[in-house]
């Protein structure tokens, strides 16, 4: 029953992540505007979900404890590009790509600086949490900002927790990050 329970888990958090992020998306696109939602924010949740990724590929993690962060980065750099064409930055994607690019190999340098980078992301996820507050209190306006997209962050989290416990026993800084990171989308 408890493998049933997990795999269950496991591949319905694969399916809420697959689409995570499409309100989100599906709200700006019908706007064709990103008010409401913070360049900076999501640039600190991405930073922070490709440092969470990496650690978990650099120890060896197994990949159901993790698959779905690839698909949610993926989104997440879609979103990115829609505000920053909507709000007349295009050109800054090159920077951001060649800075995450960068960041992506320089975290494994030395193991204690994926190790630090982890330990850092509860920071991160704090900081793009008051980003996009702080976007939604100047602005006045909750804008293309998705409820939905909210709420399937909050199962997901949930279901990842239970997996990522039954399935490496790792009640460490793994799994507070998790916490934090699922609670940031």
């Amino acid at each position: 029953m408890a493998l049933t329970l997990l795999e269950l888990a496991h591949w319905s958090t694969w399916a809420v992540c697959a689409v995570l992020k499409l309100p989100q998306l599906a709200a700006v696109l019908a706007a064709g505007s990103a008010r409401g939602v913070s360049t900076g924010s999501l640039l600190l949740e991405l930073a922070g979900f490709l440092v969470f990724l990496r650690y978990q590929i650099y120890y060896g993690y197994p990949l159901q404890t993790y698959l779905e962060y690839p698909i949610i980065i993926a989104q997440d750099v879609i979103l990115l590009l829609f505000i920053l064409h909507f709000n007349g930055n295009k050109k800054r994607a090159l920077f951001y790509g060649v800075i995450f690019w960068g960041g992506w190999y320089m975290v494994t340098l030395r193991k204690w600086i994926i190790d630090v980078a982890l330990n850092l992301c509860t920071f991160i996820s704090a900081a793009s949490k008051l980003a996009q507050l702080r976007c939604l209190w100047q602005t006045k306006d909750s804008g293309q900002v998705s409820a939905l997209t909210w709420s399937m962050s909050a199962y997901t989290c949930a279901t990842r927790i239970f997996t990522t416990i039954m399935t490496t026993n790792d009640l460490g800084d793994s799994l507070i990050f998790e916490i934090q990171m699922k609670n940031m989308k």
